[in-house]
């Protein structure tokens, strides 16, 4: 339960306060972006401000994530509720990649269409934006680390995918703006180069959450400590068929224990209960721990 308790304090408090506040920004930024890419004729800046729309249905759908993902197990879910955390993120990916293909079609609408060139206070708005997104992306990614969610992790590269379309934007309006008449479309192309990346940053937050919904096994030096701290207990002769997988920000272990075969049954599971004490003690990240006693065979 401790180790349980531990996890959800990780996926909670910080990183659910940073997702709300991201929530107003986004919106806030979506305001002026649209505004500004209307009024100064930049639709670069109109593509960056639906990308902040979709930036907060993405916080939004990260936010309640979180709140399901750090609720206990019960009897409907006895292993809790933290692969929530792993659909969110997916969901996310998903709506990224799906504003990168709106982008892309309205922005070659846009290149085959004459139109005015983007007005120069378009610059002083992308400027702000691109700030304001690299700290909170800087934020967002350390509580990502902090508290291993991938929910968060989802969430702060929709920060960064915000801030390098508006460096895209702001790129593409200067080049409209130095070149004069006959490159209005400099601000279209960076639309589409800024929907690359969003396409970009959808597949790379979904990638990890799809591997965690289908239970692929964590990296090899997770593994290796829950091995390492299950051989260390007296008694535990060897440990094979390790089998781990992740729910939000824990781990659930199956393991098989082999001890001498002439153990009583209230020996081996006394000895199995030791072996869940040191997996969990030694590895906080485990919330669960089956353990299958055998007979020792040498090999």
């Amino acid at each position: 339960m401790q180790a349980r308790e531990g996890a959800d304090r990780r996926a909670g408090g910080e990183p659910i306060r940073l997702v709300q506040t991201g929530l107003v920004v986004n919106a806030l930024l979506a305001v002026v972006k649209i505004l500004a890419g209307i009024l100064g004729h930049s639709y670069a800046l109109i593509a960056d401000g639906i990308e902040s729309v979709a930036d907060i249905f993405g916080s939004f759908i990260v936010w309640s994530g979180l709140r399901v993902a750090r609720r206990g197990a019960d009897t409907a879910y006895p292993f809790g509720y933290g692969k929530a955390e792993a659909l969110s993120a997916a969901a996310v990916g998903t709506l990224l990649i799906g504003a990168a293909i709106g982008i892309t079609i309205e922005a070659i609408r846009e290149i085959l269409t004459p139109h005015h060139a983007p007005a120069p206070f378009t610059l002083v708005v992308l400027v702000a934006v691109v700030v304001i997104k690299f700290l909170f992306f800087r934020r967002v990614s350390q509580a990502a680390r902090e508290s291993g969610s991938t929910a968060v992790r989802a969430d702060a590269w929709h920060h960064w995918s915000d801030a390098i379309t508006s460096l895209a934007a702001f790129i593409g309006i200067s080049i409209a703006l130095i070149k004069g008449p006959g490159w209005e479309e400099a601000d279209d192309w960076a639309a589409l180069l800024a929907a690359a990346v969003i396409a970009w940053n959808g597949l790379r937050v979904m990638r990890p959450a799809v591997q965690e919904l289908m239970d692929r096994a964590p990296e090899e030096s997770v593994l290796s400590r829950v091995e390492r701290a299950a051989r260390n207990v007296e008694g535990v002769l060897a440990t094979e068929k390790l089998k781990m997988r992740r729910a939000g920000t824990s781990y659930y272990v199956d393991l098989h224990v082999q001890a001498e075969a002439t153990l009583s049954l209230h020996d081996a599971h006394i000895l199995s209960g030791k072996v869940k004490g040191a997996i969990r003690r030694d590895v906080p990240e485990v919330a669960g721990v089956l353990i299958h006693m055998e007979p020792y065979e040498p090999q």
